[in-house]
């Protein structure tokens, strides 16, 4: 949805752009200001906790273009306000909030000096790598790389096929006993870094591998199982151009700003330390390596340039909670994996049988889960959108999980509306569970001793932790209740793939796409178990929703005027205490805009909005308000940028009735092959904790041929 302060921050972004192109001599923010002075001096970043008592405030909040954290409750979002104009934007749209931290760029300072204190004072943590500081992009890579030469039997060194705009490779690392052998067993993804400034979420993901290594190697008989029964890949960063940035910058502060020496120059800003994107300058082209780090010091805290990748996955991609506009922190870029960072996940996702992901994020000690919109928001098939439908076992693997860690253990949606997240597209498409880690209390990257704490546990969590709950999870991963299983007979050396081709929604089904899952396994003997997910995806299985009867119980129209710039007010008196939903239209008869905003009246005459429709010029407006609660409801009728103010506005109460959808199957299709040619194809449909047994005996007959 575009909003009027939307639309004003698209035309300040494309301006910040021009103003990039013709700078691009201009030093990088990690090289500073000569003069010693810096954008703290006219305005210091902040973290502010932002009052939002309704779901209407937590929605509207999303339609201005701030940079909005994870850290959130029923009442609040934390946000990043990273100039004067972001402040400004917030009070003018009648936002109450508190500082929580004045001054990140202080607080980076802060943050540097603890780092080296705490590394000069440990000689070793408690962490599976024993490490005592943040790793680097270089840290990272080369140690997976020297993983995996350690341990050729056991770890494999995964290239993603996609270089970065940057130009760098991502790598990863999968984990397994004979890691080499295509044998049929499922698979744990963990990722980390997708955005980022949330550098603890890729030492976790990072951690966790070091884990599964040394527990193998020491032949800790809980790891060793699950090596044995499952593999586990990990990507510990997916945005690797972003990364580097604000790892780079962020670590370059200059302590003298808060370490009373006397001057107050920063000799490397950390413009880029808070940056959430990856390195998209514009849509649909590369640029040269390096430009990402121009562009980005000319948008504060870096984060007007790029696509947030977390956005970008096709799962209900372009819905609610991701923008449109290439400024604003949840830019969702211009289609459905438009970004090689989420086309390398969806790569290493549709060529494994992934039966539990894990989505490493920072911060609000929150463990997700599917579905991140509302269940009560009609999606683009015109129904509501419903709970995921294995709502009830994802809820209690995410209730063991928080057991280890103390996190909060709800729905996505439960935070704010999300759409087109990694989990979302990874369990609709595959079936396979999947979750978002946010980790720590109150920061995207905190002193390391809090990335030591989280990880292992701490206090009634002490020997826990962030390490349990994954460990849990990929217990999950490798349980056959969970998942299905093809059973049968092949020949040895018999090269069986399955494969699913589909289309995958988006919220405009004009953006539908076509998506496929490929896998194989290679038969070591006559028989086979090939562990997989289910044949037929989340997103078409049946699902509860409530239905809006054709005739609303009642309506009122209203007509009138508003003069360009103005708004006018109409009062709709809900008596009744049982309708399932209030629906207000606004329509006008020429092209021209105007918005609409829908107001709850207070017992003392004031105002809650409990809805809204700011839509782009030439959409008509509509908002739904779900179970209105009988009293009086203001209806603003607001003239954006109308030069015919003429308007007809409707308010209507409907009942609804609950239907279950009609669910769809659908099957696998199975080929057993011999030096690429097809003996034989068969369909089969099997269903989570299902085992099927499939006959190959027309591939046996014919392999000797």
């Amino acid at each position: 949805m575009r909003t009027r302060s939307s639309r004003r921050r698209q035309a300040t972004a494309l301006a910040a752009l021009a103003m990039g192109a013709a700078a691009l001599t201009a030093p990088t923010a990690a090289q500073g200001n000569v003069a010693g002075t810096t954008a703290a001096a006219v305005f210091a970043p902040q973290l502010v906790t932002v009052d939002t008592p309704t779901r209407a405030d937590k929605s509207r909040l999303q339609t201005l273009g701030l940079d909005l954290t994870e850290h959130a409750g029923h009442d609040y979002i934390e946000v990043v306000l990273h100039s004067a104009a972001d402040r400004e934007a917030l009070t003018a749209a009648g936002f109450t909030y508190r500082v929580r931290i004045p001054d990140l760029l202080r607080r980076e300072g802060e943050i540097n000096r603890l780092d080296d204190l705490f590394a000069a004072t440990t000689l070793r943590t408690s962490l599976p790598s024993g490490r005592d500081a943040y790793r680097t992009l270089a840290d990272y890579n080369a140690e997976m790389k020297a993983m995996a030469d350690a341990n050729p039997g056991l770890v494999k060194l995964l290239e993603m096929p996609e270089k970065t705009l940057d130009g760098r490779t991502v790598y990863g690392v999968e984990i397994a006993k004979n890691v080499a052998a295509r044998d049929g067993r499922p698979t744990f993804a963990m990722f980390g870094l997708h955005h980022a400034r949330e550098w603890p979420s890729g030492e976790h993901a990072m951690e966790f591998a070091v884990d599964l290594v040394k527990g193998a190697r020491a032949g800790d008989p809980r790891i060793t199982g699950l090596l044995e029964r499952g593999r586990a890949v990990v990507v510990p960063v997916v945005n690797a151009d972003g990364f580097h940035l604000s790892i780079t910058d962020g670590q370059l502060v200059d302590l003298r700003a808060t370490d009373g020496g006397g001057t107050a120059t920063i000799l490397g800003t950390p413009g880029n330390a808070y940056k959430r994107k990856n390195c998209r300058v514009i849509d649909g082209q590369d640029t040269p390596d390096g430009t990402c780090a121009v562009f980005s010091a000319t948008s504060n805290g870096g984060y007007g340039v790029g696509v947030d990748p977390n956005r970008n996955y096709g799962g209900f991609w372009g819905g609610p909670g991701a923008s449109d506009l290439f400024a604003d922190p949840t830019y969702r870029g211009a289609g459905p994996f438009s970004e090689p960072e989420t086309r390398n996940v969806r790569h290493l996702i549709s060529t494994r049988q992934v039966t539990m992901m894990i989505s490493n994020h920072t911060f609000s000690n929150l463990v997700l889960r599917p579905n991140g919109v509302n269940p009560t928001t009609i999606g683009p098939d015109g129904l509501p959108v419903g709970d995921a439908p294995d709502e009830h076992a994802m809820k209690e693997l995410g209730a063991r999980m928080t057991a280890q860690n103390g996190y909060a253990n709800i729905h996505g949606w439960e935070l704010y509306d999300t759409t087109g997240t990694t989990e979302d597209w990874s369990y609709n498409a595959t079936g396979g569970y999947g979750y978002t880690f946010e980790i720590g209390p109150n920061e995207f990257h905190p002193p390391f001793a809090q990335v030591v704490d989280e990880y292992v546990g701490a206090g009634q969590y002490a020997g826990k932790g962030n390490r349990e709950a994954y460990l849990i999870a990929f217990e999950n991963a490798v349980s056959r209740t969970s998942h299905a299983v093809i059973s049968g007979k092949a020949p040895a050396g018999a090269t069986l793939r399955l494969r699913k081709e589909f289309s995958t929604p988006t919220w405009s089904p004009e953006n539908d796409f076509t998506d496929s899952l490929e896998t194989t396994m290679v038969t070591s003997g006559k028989t086979f178990a090939w562990d997989v997910n289910q044949s037929t995806r989340p997103v078409v299985q049946s699902r509860l929703v409530k239905l809006l009867d054709e005739e609303p119980t009642r309506s009122e129209t209203f007509t009138g005027t508003a003069a360009p710039t103005t708004s006018v007010d109409h009062e709709f008196v809900v008596t009744e205490a049982d309708q399932e939903i209030m629906q207000v239209e606004l329509d006008w008869p020429t092209p021209d805009d105007l918005d609409l905003e829908v107001y709850r009246k207070n017992a003392d005459g004031s105002l809650t909005e409990v809805g809204g429709s700011g839509n782009f010029v030439g959409d008509k407006e509509k908002a739904t308000i779900n179970a209105p609660t009988p009293g009086t409801y203001v209806l603003r009728v607001i003239n954006f940028a109308s030069v015919s103010p003429t308007y007809t506005l409707t308010a209507s109460l409907f009942n609804a009735t609950e239907q279950t959808t009609a669910p769809l199957v659908e099957a696998w299709t199975l080929t057993c092959e011999k030096s690429g040619q097809v003996l034989q194809t068969v369909p089969i449909v099997v269903d989570r904790g299902q085992q099927v047994s499939v006959d190959l005996k027309e591939c046996t007959r014919r392999w000797g041929r």
